[in-house]
């Protein structure tokens, strides 16, 4: 399943954009109102619940200086990808698209798929108020 959100400006050169993204304690800005936990276990582990979910771990895959920070599910039960792609427009503005992208079953991903989009979303609408 793969679920990727609008392009969003922020007013943000991409190397701010790419370092506020990277520390990982930032993602608790970006989380939904009914966030019920935030926790960053490591450098590169954080996990959060939102209210109703369950906890979910994610961690740093991979990072591209100023383009790039791929999060994954820390668990195999549910592996998935969040990809922040972030493009410059000039030296104070920067442009990201969010992707999800997880391998579930018929069943699964219509049950998830419209949670997902909607965190997504507040995280994309979020990242453009920083």
């Amino acid at each position: 399943m793969f679920l990727e959100t609008p392009k969003k400006k922020i007013a943000k050169g991409d190397k701010a954009t790419f370092e506020f993204l990277t520390n990982l304690e930032n993602f608790e800005q970006l989380m939904p109102d009914n966030i019920a936990k935030f926790e960053v276990l490591s450098e590169d582990r954080f996990l959060f619940a939102l209210k109703g979910m369950p906890e979910i771990v994610l961690e740093r895959k991979s990072q591209t200086p100023y383009s790039k920070l791929v999060l994954g599910a820390a668990s195999e039960k549910l592996p998935f990808t969040l990809t922040a792609d972030i493009t410059a427009v000039n030296t104070n503005e920067s442009e990201v698209v969010l992707s999800f992208l997880g391998e579930f079953n018929a069943m699964m991903a219509m049950m998830i798929k419209s949670p997902i989009t909607n965190f997504m979303g507040t995280l994309s609408e979020n990242l453009t108020k920083i």
